[in-house]
């Protein structure tokens, strides 16, 4: 049984990934500059031309990517190709509204399914598996990402979305699942439930998880592991490079290794831009060297880690990135959605509310709880008490339409929220999600 779902690749010696690279990125980068605008604008903007870049040394030369430069050229500023070439869009939640959109050809789809299917290879995953998908499918790119990579294994596919654990629980045992793919806390939640329903770990046929979309702790990879009788394996990517399978755990599950002939990573200083050597503490940031429809060149993913490049005794060769270690901005990931407090402010103030709010978020079952207590004014506070639930339900429904996630809103009286220096605490954050 192979352990390798395009071993030449795979294991490619480090000479022969950098001649795949410099190749990729000489054509990626006049791509670009041909039929993206905006990034030629950038390029122009630095005193840079395709000619510049010989080679992956060079790619420190181009200008940096950021959220804000998707924001601001929404929604087809940064597309690389006529839209007659798309066949598919996936989404993320906008931080003031907008949202990020990323487009793909059915070329993009075919290389981002082989990175999802090496990451299921990576897992133990082969043609006799059954692969339940329990990522959120539609514009959330985890369910479509690793329903495409289980099909190019050849698994049989159960793509059950998220949600409805019950049914999931049914399905799991009845058909004989043998990977789940979910978020890790997701994951918790089924062992907890299996535990609930009398089964115990040897009574399910798992062997093993693919679980991401979340920081998760060594301590919760273990917990689940117990409950499930599987061994876990992380996974990253994000809906701007692609989804999940930019990179994946294989059985030494220390660092995911990055899916170098299709992404180049760099680490930076968050403050100077600075590139920063292996082993390093700074913010990724990924260059996609053969995307048509969204190329994004330098995009800074915000994410905090270190990248390696020890041998691997699983035989990969290519390099390792630690779990993220934190965020060089204010996002926060609940549930696996990204929410940044700004889309909270933006609600507040669209609704009539004061600014003045605190978001504390915290575990329970290994399931994210989700509070946003705020503020009202004087004035709607002294007529407030007979309507509040009502108005807490509205807020809510407000909240989740903007954030795709629903908290739980408590309205208090003016000026309970514990002041700092005169500043709002904005976020308390007591989830223990980092060794």
């Amino acid at each position: 049984m192979s352990r390798y779902y395009q071993q030449e690749i795979e294991t490619a010696p480090r000479e022969k990934i950098l001649e795949i690279q410099n190749e990729k990125i000489v054509r990626q980068v006049r791509h670009v500059w041909d039929h993206v605008p905006y990034y030629r604008r950038l390029m122009e903007e630095k005193g840079i031309t395709p000619k510049d870049i010989r080679s992956v040394d060079d790619i420190r030369k181009l200008p940096f990517l950021s959220k804000a430069d998707l924001r601001d050229s929404y929604p087809y500023g940064l597309l690389g190709t006529d839209l007659k070439n798309c066949v598919r869009i996936h989404s993320t939640s906008g931080t003031t509204g907008k949202r990020v959109v990323a487009f793909y050809t059915q070329h993009d789809i075919d290389l981002w399914e082989d990175c999802t299917a090496r990451a299921i290879v990576a897992a133990g995953g082969t043609e006799e598996d059954v692969v339940q998908v329990c990522y959120g499918y539609g514009l959330f790119t985890g369910g479509s990402g690793l329903h495409g990579g289980s099909h190019k294994v050849g698994c049989l596919t159960l793509p059950m979305s998220s949600g409805n654990t019950e049914r999931q629980i049914q399905f799991m045992m009845d058909l004989g699942s043998t990977i789940l793919c979910c978020t890790p806390s997701y994951a918790a939640y089924i062992g907890e439930s299996l535990a609930e329903m009398g089964y115990r770990p040897e009574d399910n046929k798992l062997k093993a998880g693919i679980f991401g979309a979340e920081p998760w702790t060594e301590e919760m990879r273990r917990d689940i592991e117990k409950k499930l009788g599987i061994k876990a394996y992380d996974i990253y990517g994000l809906t701007e490079t692609s989804g999940p399978g930019v990179a994946f755990e294989c059985e030494e599950q220390h660092g995911m290794h990055i899916n170098e002939d299709h992404f180049y990573a760099e680490v930076i200083d968050p403050d100077t831009g600075e590139v920063l050597p292996d082993g390093e503490k700074g913010e990724l940031v990924f260059t996609s060297l053969d995307k048509e429809a969204f190329p994004l060149l330098r995009y800074r993913t915000r994410d905090i880690c270190v990248l390696s490049r020890k041998p691997c005794s699983c035989g990969r060769t290519h390099v390792r990135m630690s779990k993220p270690m934190g965020r060089s901005d204010d996002m926060l990931i609940i549930r696996g959605v990204n929410v940044f407090p700004s889309q909270i402010e933006t609600v507040l103030l669209n609704e009539g509310y004061t600014p003045n709010y605190q978001i504390v978020l915290d575990r329970e079952r290994n399931n994210d709880t989700f509070d946003v207590y705020v503020e009202v004014s004087a004035d709607q506070f002294s007529d407030l008490m007979s309507q509040i639930q009502r108005m807490e339900k509205s807020l809510e429904g407000a909240l989740r339409t903007m954030l795709g996630i629903g908290p739980k809103v408590h309205l208090v009286a003016p000026k309970t929220i514990t002041r700092s220096e005169g500043k709002a605490v904005r976020v308390i954050d007591k989830r223990k999600l980092h060794d």
